[in-house]
């Protein structure tokens, strides 16, 4: 019983211990980090937001520091456009993409491939698509979102 607390104990501090080199406290952070931050006006209290924001902020920043100018240019016209969105319509879009992260691989990959295509159709045609897609009932909508996987799974002869 000892050594099952003791054992515990030590992977409970083990785990608290990487937490915090997970997301350091300010004066840890590197220099540049630091002055990306502080735009953004977390220096004062980003020793007091919760871990899990802190880590999620620190791979958004490493994600931006890896980003070339063209890249940083249209995330911040995406994020310009997220924050014109009304509250109701960003709520939609965060419940699609947390539906979407827990699709299956082989299905998730399926939908980007069909994003990809679609994507690469001219303006007009993904217009028409587009339109027609909103004049379908629900009913006609889930059929054919089902017909669109079934035929997917099945081998092409």
């Amino acid at each position: 019983m000892k050594t099952l607390r003791l054992a515990f104990l030590l992977t409970a501090l083990l785990t608290c211990g990487q937490a915090l080199a997970a997301a350091p406290a300010w004066d840890a952070l590197p220099e540049e980090q630091r002055q990306i931050l502080q735009k953004l006006g977390l220096e004062d209290r980003w020793d007091s937001l919760p871990e899990q924001h802190r880590e999620r902020l620190l791979r958004g920043l490493q994600r931006w520091q890896r980003m070339g100018p063209e890249q940083r240019a249209a995330a911040r016209r995406n994020l310009a456009r997220w924050r014109k969105l009304p509250p109701q319509k960003r709520r939609l879009l965060r419940e699609r993409i947390r539906h979407f992260r827990q699709l299956p691989p082989e299905r998730r990959r399926l939908l980007k491939q069909r994003f990809e295509r679609f994507r690469k159709l001219p303006p007009e045609r993904r217009r028409q698509l587009r339109e027609r897609w909103r004049k379908l009932s629900p009913e006609r909508r889930r059929a054919l979102r089902q017909r669109l996987f079934r035929d997917r799974q099945r081998p092409r002869r």
